[in-house]
């Protein structure tokens, strides 16, 4: 009796490689995180108690202290900036919020007397942030 073992073989690799590419999409859906599971809920939240002073709830530009701040607050509902969101999620956002050369938004708050809370942002708050401003740009069309 003659076994092949070549065939043996290539069949149970073949299985296996099936099993480890279940295993990889798994892990892939479940435990990656991803703009997907981004939480709106939170988005508004941050951008409530940290954005919409300047930007207004609309994120149109059009809050309180939008005009007080040189150069003025921009609108984010700009087909240019939402295409921004949808190529670069949560990049665009820290970029603004953590850039090191520039004040901004510090100097804004701190000359118009308003003192926010210190924040740790973390890539979840990015990605919650983007979500929310991401659903309402597409909302307001």
């Amino acid at each position: 009796m003659e076994l092949s073992i070549s065939s043996t073989t290539s069949r149970d690799l073949s299985g296996i490689r099936a099993v480890a590419l279940v295993a990889l999409g798994f892990f892939g859906a479940f435990l990656i995180p991803s703009a997907s599971f981004a939480d709106s809920r939170n988005g508004e939240r941050i951008f409530s108690s940290r954005c919409a002073m300047c930007h207004g709830t609309d994120i149109r530009g059009t809050g309180p202290l939008a005009t007080k701040s040189a150069p003025p607050t921009p609108d984010l509902t700009t087909p240019a900036f939402r295409q921004r969101l949808v190529d670069y999620p949560g990049v665009i956002i820290s970029s603004v919020i953590l850039r090191p050369n520039g004040d901004l938004i510090p100097r804004t708050l701190r000359e118009n007397g308003v003192r926010l809370p210190a924040f740790t942002w973390t890539v979840k708050d990015f990605r919650d942030l983007n979500e929310y401003m991401t659903g309402i740009i597409s909302r307001g069309r």
